[in-house]
């Protein structure tokens, strides 16, 4: 964080100070800030959030001990050796620094913000995104997927005077989220991804999901740009709202018309290859990160850098040196002998069908596809009908080996057997150790393995246990 005294750090958050010895109003702090009292080192900002299973203020002491220089709290920690700001929310004064921190760093000139968001495909483009702008000065992105109320005003945080590009990563589950969390920095770029049925629970609907992603455009500031999907008809339709906020439009996508476009894909085992336009310009670009869909997160990745000045050339160079989005994320595992795709860190219904897509585009003659399948979280009352189209779905795609875990994911199953899976084709388990067993002695030379589920499933540990014992 950049460096601010005790008292512009209290108006920041609109606290209260309470000093320890030795402290003054005028003292200056610079440390980072962070809500975990484990990460926490000489001089940074602790804030003690409380949180559902514990709260944060029960670790003011230790993080007093690790040498913080600041806690803020809700309330004052009695025998803490440290200055304590006291606000009436920690969430909301993370929230006010962030707001803070960033406009004074933007008043010096040299800051640029890009805001990402989308039902899938943010993380990876985000990872895909600073990898090129790190060849332009400091960038300051998310660490994993850090896009919430917490996250990203942690991210914000870590800018200094001399971060030249902040990447931000906008998640939300409920209307009002995305445009909050944007307004803390009003982007000069906001990628519109993808309006799909991920957290469609929680927004109440697929139009309900749409006027969630577009507030992105509404708080990119106006003479901004908004960076949107052209093949996407609900993001398309985002581009009357950016005219209204005096924002100029950048399209990709793999159509014609799209600016910034992606012709000629080819996608195998060892990753996608495709010839990319960008203001006029064309080259070869061969991703290595796994998935024909990952092709929509360079293409945005690129519009955003070009638009900022990163010449196409550059923009292929950088990403051909990606080797995965993220762990967990198409994360290749295994050998040559039995290959395994962990991408169960997430799942909505459109990145479970284009994982599915990939598992049987890259599988060769000779090879076996095997799917390791849990449940998507967050669909509210479409869950029953998703899980049942990734079962039949799993059928058309000739998948040999479908194996379902997880009572939640349990109509995957069902819609397979019931589509004709029904000769050990299909099998379902309760949990993942049954699951681990089965596969251990089921696996063989030439299988393709993907794991997919949501977090909440836990099949990412169950994909790295395969990872191992398949090595």
């Amino acid at each position: 964080m950049i460096p601010l005294t005790i008292a512009q750090l209290a108006r920041a958050v609109r606290g209260q100070a309470v000093l320890a010895d030795g402290d003054s109003f005028e003292t200056v702090v610079s440390g980072t800030v962070d809500t975990d009292s484990r990460l926490i080192a000489r001089g940074d900002i602790f804030v003690a959030k409380p949180g559902e299973e514990t709260d944060g203020h029960l670790f003011v002491g230790a993080a007093a001990e690790a040498g913080a220089s600041v806690a803020i709290v809700e309330h004052p920690v009695e025998g803490a050796t440290l200055t304590q700001i006291v606000v009436p929310s920690a969430v909301d004064a993370l929230a006010d620094l962030a707001r803070t921190v960033v406009a004074q760093v933007r008043d010096r000139g040299a800051l640029r913000a890009v805001g990402i968001t989308g039902s899938n495909g943010k993380t990876t483009t985000k990872n895909l995104l600073a990898r090129i702008l790190e060849g332009e000065g400091e960038t300051v992105s998310p660490k994993a997927s850090f896009n919430n109320e917490v996250g990203a005003p942690l991210t914000m945080l870590r800018v200094t005077g001399d971060t030249k590009y902040l990447v931000s990563e906008f998640g939300a589950s409920a209307p009002g989220e995305i445009a909050r969390l944007a307004g803390l920095v009003e982007p000069d770029i906001g990628i519109v991804l993808m309006v799909g049925m991920a957290h469609a629970g929680g927004f109440g609907g697929i139009e309900a999901t749409f006027l969630a992603k577009s507030e992105l455009v509404r708080s990119i500031r106006p003479g901004g740009l908004a960076v949107l999907n052209a093949d996407d008809a609900r993001v398309a339709a985002m581009a009357k709202i950016a005219a209204e906020r005096g924002v100029d439009v950048l399209w990709f996508g793999r159509g014609p018309d799209a600016q910034v476009r992606a012709d000629d894909v080819v996608v195998t085992a060892s990753g996608t290859s495709f010839q990319v336009t960008a203001g006029g310009v064309t080259a070869p670009l061969k991703l290595r990160v796994l998935g024909e869909h990952h092709v929509m997160n360079a293409l945005a990745a690129i519009a955003a850098a070009t638009a900022l000045g990163v010449s196409l050339e550059d923009c292929v160079t950088r990403l051909e040196t990606v080797e995965i989005a993220e762990r967990w994320r198409m994360q290749p595992l295994g050998s040559d002998r039995v290959r395994i795709i962990n991408d169960a860190y997430n799942a909505s219904p459109d990145s479970m069908a284009a994982a599915l897509r990939t598992l049987a585009q890259i599988t060769g003659p000779g090879e076996r596809t095997v799917a390791v399948l849990g449940a998507m979280s967050e669909l509210g009352e479409h869950a029953e009908e998703e899980h049942d189209r990734v079962g039949l779905l799993a059928v058309r795609l000739g998948i040999k080996r479908i194996v379902v875990v997880g009572q939640d994911a349990r109509r995957m199953y069902l819609e397979a057997v019931a589509q004709g899976s029904w000769d050990a084709e299909a099998v379902f388990f309760e949990t993942a150790d049954e699951a681990f067993e089965y596969l251990k002695g089921e696996l063989r030379d030439g299988d393709r393995v993907l794991v997919k589920s949501s977090n909440s499933a836990g099949l990412r540990f169950l994909g790295d246990r395969l990872g191992e014992s398949f090595s």
